[in-house]
């Protein structure tokens, strides 16, 4: 199966919120909530330049009602790229089955699931694309 290569956008998008993540873990290290890897890689992105919308909710059509309540995501990166941010110790596969929902139901390409709660965050970094 052939997928249409990211735009050159996305994937700069791409290297600033790997190069933040990586950014807020070299200054913070794993171990603290989610919400305070949120703030910090909100405001890493803030620094670059790129616009971001945090707990974003996303509406579900369903029967041909549309639901707003449900869903929400951690961060939308300039109306492209999709933010999972976690800080567990184990990963649970269905993380990545939620970013792939979420770009689905959000009409988007990319997303990153990002678990700030391990070693090397490289360990902690996945791109999962549509």
């Amino acid at each position: 199966m052939k997928f249409r290569p990211l735009s050159d956008k996305e994937e700069n998008i791409a290297t600033q919120i790997v190069d933040a993540a990586y950014v807020v873990h070299q200054k913070l290290g794993p171990g603290l909530l989610e919400k305070v890897y949120e703030v910090c890689f909100c405001h890493e992105l803030s620094k670059r330049g790129l616009q971001f919308q945090r707990q974003v909710d996303i509406p579900i059509v369903f029967d041909g009602i549309v639901f707003e309540e449900g869903l929400r995501l951690d961060v939308l990166v300039a109306d492209l790229v999709i933010c999972e941010l976690k800080a567990k110790d184990e990963v649970n596969p269905v993380w990545k089955a939620q970013v792939l929902s979420h770009l689905k139901l959000l009409n988007k390409r990319l997303g990153f699931l990002i678990n700030f709660n391990v070693e090397f965050i490289k360990d902690g970094i996945n791109r999962l694309i549509l």
